[in-house]
């Protein structure tokens, strides 16, 4: 028997060790309850902190890193916008410069026009006069061209016999001559006339053989031209052809210009130019320069005696552009800087979006943490409720337990407990 005090009353009284162990038994199950839901409500406040500081740490650092780029772009975009209003401003000076520029010629076209009047009026009257002495002066010439007509008539014939034997001299030369070295004789006479005029008018020019065969074909020669920026002037693709006249099979200059165009193509050349002496009895190639461009883009044919001219004019028209050559070159800088400029916003929102993604991998991998904690701590719960399960069951085992049940089917025992009560004395404390 236990004596056990009562806290409200203080009053003693005694119960017996089932009862006590019962009562021990409610003590213990409360007390473990109440710690259990204490520590489970821990836990749920920790982990509920544990994901707010998460979430704040995060929404803290892409506050911080959109702030930080928000201050970025701002600076670009004030920097673009000073440089595309000063631009503005000076486009804006220069379109002023041009109006009054304009104006002034105008005027002076207004000016010259006045006075090219009136010195047509005079030259008009002096004209009138003139005409009546023309008169006089054409009965006189007239009578003279008769004079010198007949002595160019006596001497006809000898300029004949001269122009016949001088083409059957050079028929005959050209007989002895081979097809190469006919080409090559047109080439040597366009080097010849160019490095005449190098020195005082091609000073910064190029002009040698094409040698680049790689595409399978080649031009005669490569005419470029730079100023002192590097910028090309122009450049200009030449082909020479030439051929003996008793070949049998004649060449025609449009058997040439598709392999010219090419070439031209192919070198970045910006004019191609043919000089034949093909199809000698043309009056269409015989006439000047001739313009093919209808077939082939910037594509001339010329005699060998407008070698020189050709050069000269096209290098002229292209002096004119150089100014807007520079202005377009400045252009496709500002357009690469542009494209620079888009560059760097497209790898700082690649570089943003994933840092995000990193972000929020972390804080699923915070979260996924916390679950796998929530889930261990429920496991320790049913393991400590299964526990409480197994003390129950013992208890109640502990309780079924009786000396009758000891000292079934056990004489031996028996024995010995009927002894007991026949002799409490010995061990008061066991009944």
């Amino acid at each position: 028997m236990n004596e056990i005090i009562c806290p409200h009353c203080n009053k003693a009284f005694k119960i017996d060790e089932a009862g006590f162990a019962d009562i021990v038994r409610q003590v213990r199950d409360h007390q473990f309850e109440h710690e259990l839901k204490t520590r489970l409500a821990l836990a749920d406040r920790e982990k509920e902190s544990a994901v707010k500081l998460a979430e704040a740490q995060v929404r803290q650092t892409l506050q911080e890193n959109l702030a930080k780029k928000d201050r970025e772009i701002s600076e670009l975009k004030a920097q673009s916008e000073v440089a595309l209003a000063e631009k503005i401003n000076q486009k804006e000076a220069e379109i002023l410069k041009l109006k009054s520029f304009i104006d002034n010629v105008e005027i002076q076209k207004q000016l010259a026009v006045n006075e090219a009047v009136q010195k047509i009026e005079k030259e008009r009257d002096a004209l009138t006069h003139e005409l009546r002495t023309k008169d006089l002066e054409k009965q006189n010439l007239e009578s003279s061209l008769k004079q010198h007509y007949n002595t160019e008539l006596q001497n006809k014939e000898a300029i004949i016999k001269y122009k016949d034997d001088e083409i059957a001299r050079v028929r005959d030369m050209k007989l002895k001559l081979s097809t190469k070295m006919l080409g090559e004789s047109l080439e040597q006479h366009c080097e010849i006339e160019f490095n005449k005029l190098r020195a005082t008018a091609f000073q910064k020019a190029y002009f040698e053989k094409d040698n680049d065969a790689r595409s399978g074909s080649k031009g005669d020669y490569i005419y470029k031209e730079f100023d002192d920026a590097g910028n090309e002037i122009i450049s200009i693709m030449f082909e020479m052809k030439n051929e003996c006249d008793e070949t049998a099979t004649k060449k025609r200059n449009d058997d040439f210009l598709k392999e010219l165009d090419k070439d031209r193509n192919e070198k970045k050349c910006e004019y191609a130019v043919l000089v034949s002496c093909l199809e000698a009895e043309s009056e269409y190639y015989n006439s000047g320069i001739v313009d093919v461009s209808h077939r082939y883009d910037k594509m001339y044919v010329v005699r060998p005696q407008f070698f020189i001219p050709i050069i000269t004019l096209l290098r002229n028209a292209a002096m004119n552009s150089l100014q807007y050559k520079a202005e377009l070159a400045l252009v496709r800088s500002q357009n690469i800087d542009i494209t620079h400029f888009e560059d760097k916003m497209n790898k700082f929102k690649e570089g943003f979006a994933r840092n995000y993604d990193l972000a929020s991998r972390k804080f699923k991998d915070a979260i996924d943490g916390i679950d796998k904690t929530i889930i261990q701590l429920q496991k320790t719960k049913e393991a400590l409720l299964s526990s409480e399960n197994n003390l129950r069951l013992a208890n109640q085992k502990t309780e079924d337990l009786t000396i009758k049940k000891l000292t079934h089917n056990n004489p031996t025992m028996k024995a010995k407990f009927d002894e007991l009560k026949e002799n409490p004395s010995e061990n008061p404390n066991l009944f």
